[in-house]
C-alpha cells in the first residue's frame, strides 16, 4: 500500500541514503512536493533528493519492497504530472548538479538535476551549444529523454541527436553506461522513450560550435495571410534559422501600446545559429510579412532565448494538447483565428513549430522519435479558472486538434499530457513499439517505472 502519512513514513525509511528523505512532517516538504503546473501539487509519502546512483538504487529497492509507486523528478516540468505521485516515492535528482565539459573533443557530461539554462550558461564561454527546448528551467534529463524539440532543431537535430551516452540506473539496481557500443538498444530506446527504462543520472552530449548568434522575439500581427506566409517563411528559411510561433492574443505587455493589448498576434521566437550579415538576411522575410508590432530579434547570447524565471510563485492552470500537420495555409491560418476567437480561456494560445533540416535527415528507426518526416508541429493550450472550468477547456483543444487534423496521428512524447494509452501509442508509430516492449521487458520487466508515459514490457 502507498505510505500516506506521517507515521508511517517516518517509522520505515530507507537506509543507506547520503542524500536528504524528506518526509511530510519535514520543514521542506511543502517546497520539495511543488511542480511546475499548478493543478499537480500531490502528496508524497517520500521524496528522496538522491546524491547519486547508490542513493538512487536503494531509493528503487526500497519502493518496490515496500509497494509503492515511484515518481522520478527533475526539472518538475512533466504536464502529466508524472514528477511526482500520490503517497508513493519520489526519486529527485535536483542535487545532481555536475558538468564535466572536455572543449577539444566538444563533450560534456552533465549530471541529470542540471537544467538547461544551467548547461547553456556554462557553455557560453566555450562558445559552445547543445539545443534543448524554449524553457530554461527544464531539466536536461527529462526533454532529452522524450526527444528534445527547440531553437537549433533544424540546424542540429533533436537533443537525442546530440546524445553520446547516458549512466542510468536500472529497475534491478545496476548502474550502467548506455552508448552505441555497450547496451546499445538501450541506448536506442533512451532517445526518445522518454523515462520508462531507469533513473538517468548523467548524460554525454556532442556540443556544437556557436561562434555567434541572434535571436529573440518578432511579434506581427496575426492573420490568415501573415500567419500562412510566416509558416512558408520559416520552411523555406536556412537550416540556421528555427522558430517557434505562438499565435494567441496580445498580452498587456508594457512594450505594446493598450489598443493592442487583446488582440490576436504572432508571437515569434526566431534562432539563427551563424554569423550577422547572414542572420539579417535569414530574418528578412520574417520581417517582411506583415509591419513588426515588436522586434527584439538582435545578435547576443543563446542563453537570451530563456525567459527569465518565473519564480516559485508562478503555477499556471492549463490544458494542453500536441499535433503533426503537414501544411499550415490560409484555410488552416482560418482556423486557427477562428478557434482562438471563440474561447473565453485567459490566455489562448496555437504554437508552431516548423521542423525539417536536420531532424528530418535523421532515419526514422534510429531513435525511439520516429516522426523524422512530419514538418510541422502544433500545440494547442488553453488556461483554466478552476476544476469546473477545466472540462470545457479541454472540450476546445479537443475540437481544435480535430478542425486542424490532416491524416498524421502522430505525437511527440514530451508534449502527450494525461491522455491515455492509445496517445503513447501514436508516439511510438510501427516497429518503434515493437522494439521499445522488447527493450523495456530486458531493462523493467515489472514495469517498475510506470509513472511516464509508459510503455508497458513485451
Amino acid at each position: 500500500m502507498p505510505l500516506t502519512s506521517t507515521a508511517a513514513t517516518t517509522t520505515r525509511l530507507p537506509a543507506g541514503i547520503a542524500g536528504t528523505v524528506i518526509t511530510p512532517d519535514h520543514p521542506d516538504y511543502d517546497q520539495a512536493r511543488t511542480v511546475t503546473y499548478g493543478d499537480m501539487f500531490k502528496r508524497p509519502g517520500l521524496i528522496v533528493r538522491v546524491s547519486g546512483p547508490d542513493d538512487i538504487a536503494t531509493a528503487i529497492a526500497y519502493a518496490r519492497d515496500n509497494g509503492l509507486e515511484l515518481a522520478v523528478r527533475s526539472g518538475g516540468h512533466s504536464g502529466a504530472g508524472f514528477s511526482s505521485t500520490e503517497g508513493g516515492l519520489v526519486i529527485d535528482v535536483r542535487d545532481l548538479k555536475g558538468i564535466d565539459i572536455d572543449p577539444d573533443n566538444k563533450t560534456v557530461w552533465a549530471s541529470a538535476g542540471v537544467t538547461a539554462v544551467e548547461l547553456t550558461e556554462a557553455l557560453t564561454p566555450h562558445k559552445l551549444i547543445v539545443g534543448f527546448g524554449d524553457a530554461g528551467t527544464v531539466g536536461v534529463s527529462g526533454i532529452t529523454l522524450g526527444g528534445g524539440v527547440g531553437y537549433l532543431s533544424r540546424k542540429h537535430g533533436l537533443t537525442i541527436d546530440s546524445l553520446l551516452a547516458a549512466e542510468i540506473v536500472t529497475a534491478n539496481g545496476k548502474v550502467l553506461i548506455a552508448d552505441a557500443d555497450n547496451h546499445p538498444d538501450l541506448f536506442w530506446a533512451l532517445r526518445g522513450g522518454g523515462g520508462n527504462f531507469g533513473v538517468v543520472t548523467r548524460l554525454k552530449y556532442q556540443l556544437h560550435a556557436l561562434p555567434a548568434f541572434t535571436g529573440g522575439m518578432l511579434l506581427l500581427p496575426a492573420t490568415a495571410e501573415t500567419i500562412a506566409g510566416f509558416v512558408k517563411a520559416a520552411r523555406e528559411a536556412p537550416d540556421e534559422l528555427s522558430s517557434i510561433a505562438n499565435v494567441m492574443p496580445a498580452p498587456p505587455m508594457p512594450f505594446l501600446p493598450a489598443e493592442a493589448h487583446g488582440k490576436t498576434v504572432i508571437m515569434a521566437m526566431l534562432a539563427f545559429a551563424g554569423d550577422d550579415a547572414a542572420a539579417e538576411a535569414a530574418l528578412a522575410p520574417f520581417r517582411a510579412i506583415g509591419k513588426p508590432l515588436a522586434d527584439f530579434v538582435r545578435p547576443g547570447p543563446f542563453a537570451s532565448m530563456y525567459p527569465p524565471d518565473d519564480g516559485e510563485e508562478y503555477h499556471p492552470t492549463a490544458v494542453s494538447m500536441n499535433q503533426l500537420v503537414n501544411t499550415i495555409g490560409i484555410d488552416e491560418a482560418e482556423t486557427i483565428l477562428g478557434y482562438l476567437a471563440e474561447s473565453d480561456a485567459p490566455l489562448r494560445v496555437c504554437q508552431i513549430r516548423v521542423l525539417g533540416g536536420a531532424v528530418a535527415r535523421v532515419p526514422a528507426d534510429a531513435t525511439a522519435y520516429a516522426h523524422r518526416q512530419s514538418p510541422i508541429m502544433v500545440n494547442y493550450a488553453a488556461f483554466y479558472t478552476g476544476p469546473d472550468d477545466r472540462p470545457a477547456k479541454l472540450s476546445w483543444l479537443k475540437d481544435f486538434a480535430a478542425a486542424m487534423y490532416q491524416g498524421d496521428d502522430g505525437a511527440y512524447v514530451n508534449f502527450v499530457n494525461d491522455e491515455g494509452p492509445e496517445r503513447v501509442r501514436a508516439a511510438y508509430p510501427g516497429a518503434t513499439w515493437d522494439r521499445l516492449r522488447r527493450v523495456k521487458r530486458q531493462y523493467d520487466p515489472e514495469n517498475l517505472f510506470r509513472l511516464n508515459q509508459n510503455i508497458p514490457p513485451a
